[in-house]
């Protein structure tokens, strides 16, 4: 066994910031109190077991080494240790990591073996595993494999439910944090690490609230479940103790700080600190380097920091282009700290993506709050699925009816057992790093929407809940991290959903425009009336069958089954009407001439509105908005007499009127198309029956509604990105987001350069001779061949990014074989392929090449050679038959200079952008659109670019030339 640690972690630092004390004195304890305790049956004759393998899967890797003890009471009383022998060597990285070598297996046992000798020395008794679902899934492809235990634990949610508020669950780290012995990646070390860990998680889920145990283990007592057996048995100490969710929750926010932060708007001024103070922060021996010993000063990063700081002291905003390398978080993050700091104020940054807020939330603000005197406060908010509705969970934790899921039930019982002991433990918190499968679990069941939420109905509002808690505590914080769609929503919500933050960064502000148009659109889908009909129910099912039954019984019971009654007939009436309405878009589509390979987008303009067609589909329309009215009315009415006399009972009749009423109001919008504020539209799925359809409301101008309702509550936004200017121009960003509406001197816009040589490492390539897409047999051959020399020239890693399917599916069943024969690996985005998994595998293997589609023109990260060429065959421009830009043409003569050409060269600095992500980074831009070089507004796209020269190449050498440049710079950095 190896040696105990000789120091262990201080508590403090061991759990999440914000941990009460009474959670952070138990666990403290915790380590002593696990020697002392007794805990009988369950810790007799338990088998703790892990093993190593050759990789992470069990199709394509082999077991190398299996360990088991047998664990009674305290100590372990039988071993079982042996290494197996694969099929194949063991990868040298995992030799390494191991310390397993191939002589240690030379002679040991095949898996087959091992597996039955494991099988006899369980014995069939419970097994306990640190992620056991690794463990057991390689165990049992063996054959033999299944007749090991029927009984697996997984300590790994287990300790999640145990100990709620670790900073990490590896068993590496509780054995560290506890005092265990030592984890070494050996799978004996591993085991008896675990043998201790193991009684350390049964102290601390006796520790858990009263009752809590019993409440899970008589939760669904139909589901077979795992944990069930322990957590009832821990539950006998206090048999007749009742678990109480408010009182938990009260205790767990009890020592906040109830005071929030100053609105700017009641502060006479702002005390800005000066800018010699904000260089001094990023020169030698200043905050930057405090933070980052290897900092180096860049010039870029203190003109914007000054930037940001001038623009604060003047309550005015800025629009700044910072190319890569510049450090723009750094940036913007001391002076907006600094101010919220001297002013008592919060101040907010918005990001596009989750990538760049949680490198904000768990790098930069950490190091910033450890170098500021007296710290900083700061808090993530984020929208309202990604935290637990604690009502849908009490309901759900005692519902009698059946679990819904298309998977293992049980881990929806342990989804709810990780969130009830989080909650119990956490003032705030999201779902985000519970490690729930939600693969297995439906999400709906544990979380709500805005229009979904009970608030002032609800027993947790506001204080106990973790949505609104969160905004509470946002109040409190010196700065806010959220997305642009939240921000966004928050626009459309007058403010009520975050706090009154009057100086924001918005962070990856090129995607803000198509942002707030997604988040402000008014959708009525198939889908979602679908889903809303489907939870009311009737008689016998859904929200209304519920209240039939609950209802039945009680005093007025005649008054109350007479509203149920008319809800229920007015939805059976209103659910016929919509889908009738659905179905008729659906024909009405096919009279519509309207691209799209398989998602049709018809322009609902003023052509298509005196058509006949469109008449017979608006009478349908009329029908179903005057069955939604009748609908909203009756579920009003039951929710308003609820309300007085059993007021828990009005939560979801009440957010069912809600949603009907959005039904009935969006419909009523976009069949009347009287609003010129919006651009209408209908989405058809042609590869469905039936499904998919969707009638669509989305405002023309956001920078008119950002004028008109954000930017004048709004003191100061810096809006930045690497890719906002169009040939050293803002005119269109500043269009886009409605600062060309402000007085003159409210803003300022400036690009400063990349701290990159792009100049060096980046060349752009025009192959100009490509023939006309409109003659598509000979451009699909030129660019076939085009494809395959790059290819073969870069030796992989080439990413190719299309503006449709067709041609890239085409292309890629032509020109993957003919790689596959030059030894070189092409992967597809192809329908319900996983975005996710294709980056992953492109990021992990260095030579493979990719054709992709839209979500990897940007926020797509690759940096060294894992990434050396990027390839654009087509210019991005939108879809002449898009609703959007058909509106735009009807309404301005030069609507596709003003806004599609710009759309389509930010894009493409975009993708340019996915080449250099580091200072050592080289890479090529194959632009193959002949376009480029034949149209005038070739140029814009080339002098937009972050490198200012290019070459023009004949398709056919283009080849040739990658090759040379290719070994060029190789030979550089060799």
């Amino acid at each position: 066994m190896p040696e105990q640690h000789e120091s262990i972690p201080a508590i403090e630092d061991a759990v999440m910031p914000g941990t009460p004390r009474f959670v952070i004195e138990a666990y403290r304890t915790l380590a002593e109190r696990a020697k002392e305790r007794e805990f009988g049956l369950i810790e007799e004759d338990v088998v703790i077991l892990d093993t190593e393998t050759t990789g992470l899967s069990p199709q394509e890797n082999e077991l190398i080494e299996i360990s088991a003890a047998v664990l009674s009471g305290r100590e372990i009383t039988d071993r079982f240790d042996t290494f197996v022998h694969p099929t194949t060597l063991i990868p040298a990285e995992i030799t390494e990591l191991t310390g397993i070598t191939n002589a240690d297996v030379a002679h040991a046992p095949d898996a087959r073996t091992a597996v039955a000798q494991l099988a006899e020395f369980v014995g069939g008794r419970p097994v306990v595993a640190h992620n056991a679902t690794f463990d057991r899934t390689f165990i049992e492809s063996v054959k033999g494999g299944v007749d090991v235990s029927s009984i697996w634990i997984d300590s790994l949610a287990l300790s999640r439910i145990a100990l709620p508020r670790l900073a990490s669950h590896k068993l590496s780290y509780i054995a560290e944090v506890f005092g265990c012995s030592a984890v070494s990646h050996r799978a004996t070390d591993d085991v008896d690490a675990l043998a201790g860990v193991w009684r350390v998680l049964l102290t601390a889920l006796a520790d858990l609230p009263e009752g809590l145990l019993g409440l899970l283990a008589n939760s669904h007592p139909d589901v077979p479940w795992t944990y069930r057996p322990i957590f009832s048995y821990l539950a006998q100490e206090k048999p007749d103790a009742v678990f109480s969710l408010e009182a938990a929750r009260t205790r767990v926010i009890s020592d906040e700080s109830s005071v929030e932060h100053m609105d700017a708007d009641d502060m006479p001024s702002l005390e800005v600190p000066r800018r010699d103070q904000v260089e001094a922060s990023y020169a030698p021996g200043g905050l930057v380097s405090s933070m980052y010993p290897t900092y180096e000063s860049r010039a870029e990063q203190v003109e914007m920091a000054c930037e940001v700081r001038d623009a604060l002291a003047t309550s005015t905003h800025r629009v700044i282009e910072a190319g890569t390398g510049v450090g723009k978080s750094m940036a913007y993050l001391i002076p907006f700290a600094e101010v919220a700091k001297r002013n008592g104020i919060t101040v907010g940054i918005a990001t596009k993506s989750n990538n760049l807020a949680d490198q904000l939330m768990y790098h930069e603000l950490p190091k910033l709050s450890e170098a500021l005197e007296g710290g900083l406060s700061y808090c993530a908010l984020k929208g309202f699925d990604h935290y637990p509705c604690l009502r849908k969970l009490e309901r759900l934790v005692r519902s009698r009816s059946d679990i819904v899921t298309t998977r293992d039930p049980a881990d929806t019982l342990t989804a709810m057992a990780v969130i009830y002991a989080y909650v119990c433990q956490s003032p705030s918190g999201d779902l985000d790093a519970l490690g729930i499968r939600w693969k297995s679990v439906n999400r709906q069941d544990l979380t709500t929407g805005s229009r979904e939420c009970a608030r002032r109905l609800c027993p947790f509002f506001p204080h106990k809940c973790l949505v609104h808690g969160a905004r509470i505590r946002a109040a409190r914080a010196d700065v806010v991290v959220t997305n642009h769609s939240l921000l966004f929503r928050n626009v459309a919500a007058d403010g009520k959903i975050l706090p009154p933050i009057r100086h924001w960064v918005v962070d990856e502000a090129h995607a803000v425009e198509k942002e707030a148009r997604r988040q402000w659109a008014v959708c009525v889908s198939a889908d979602d009336s679908r889903q809303v009909f489907e939870r009311m129910g009737g008689k016998d099912a859904g929200v209304l069958g519920r209240l039939s039954h609950e209802l039945a019984g009680r005093d007025g019971s005649t008054l109350y089954m007479g509203l149920v009654s008319r809800c229920i007939s007015t939805a059976n009436r209103a659910s016929l009407t919509m889908a009738e309405a659905f179905s008729g878009a659906r024909e009405f589509a096919k009279t519509v001439r309207s691209g799209g390979y398989d998602q049709v987008n018809i322009w609902i303009g003023p052509e298509v509105r005196e058509s006949d067609d469109w008449s017979f589909l608006a009478s349908s329309l009329l029908t179903a908005i005057d069955a939604l009215e009748e609908t909203v009315k009756a579920l009003h009415a039951l929710a308003e007499n609820l309300a007085q006399d059993s007021p828990e009972l009005a939560a979801d009749p009440a957010d069912l009127e809600r949603r009907v009423r959005e039904l009935f109001d969006g419909l009523k919008l976009i069949a009347e198309g009287t609003d010129d504020r919006y651009v209408y539209s209908l989405q058809v799925n042609r590869r469905l029956r039936a499904g998919g359809e969707a009638f669509t409301a989305e405002r023309l101008d956001i920078g008119e509604t950002l004028a008109e309702q954000w930017l004048p509550e709004v003191h100061t936004a810096i809006f930045t990105s690497a890719t906002m200017s169009v040939s050293g121009g803002f005119k269109h960003f500043e269009h886009a987001v409605g600062l060309d509406r402000l007085p003159s001197g409210s803003y300022k816009s400036l690009h400063l350069d990349s701290s990159y040589d792009f100049e060096s490492n980046m060349a752009v390539v025009v192959a100009g001779d490509l023939p006309d897409p409109r003659n598509r047999d000979a451009y699909i051959s030129a660019l076939e061949d085009l494809l395959f020399d790059v290819h073969v020239a870069m030796s992989g890693s080439v990413l190719t990014l299309f503006t449709n399917r067709r041609d890239m599916e085409e292309l890629f069943d032509l020109v993957a074989p003919r790689l596959a024969a030059e030894g070189l690996e092409l992967a597809c985005q192809k329908r319900m392929s996983s975005p996710r998994r294709l980056r992953d595998h492109f990021v992990s293997e260095k030579s493979s090449s990719l054709f992709a589609l839209k979500a990897f023109w940007e926020g797509f990260d690759a940096s060294g050679d894992t990434l050396r060429c990027v390839v654009i065959p087509k210019l991005p421009f939108a879809s002449p038959t898009d609703p959007l830009s058909c509106e735009r043409a009807l309404r301005e003569e030069r609507a596709w200079a003003r806004y599609s050409l710009p759309d389509a060269v930010l894009e493409v600095k975009q993708a340019a952008g996915r080449l250099i992500r580091s200072s050592s980074d080289t890479g090529v831009l194959v632009l193959a659109d002949s376009r480029l070089v034949s149209k005038g507004y070739g140029k814009k796209f080339l002098n937009s670019l972050p490198t200012s020269s290019y070459q023009r190449i004949e398709a056919k050498r283009v080849g040739a030339y990658l090759s040379l440049w290719r070994r060029a710079h190789e030979h550089g950095r060799s």
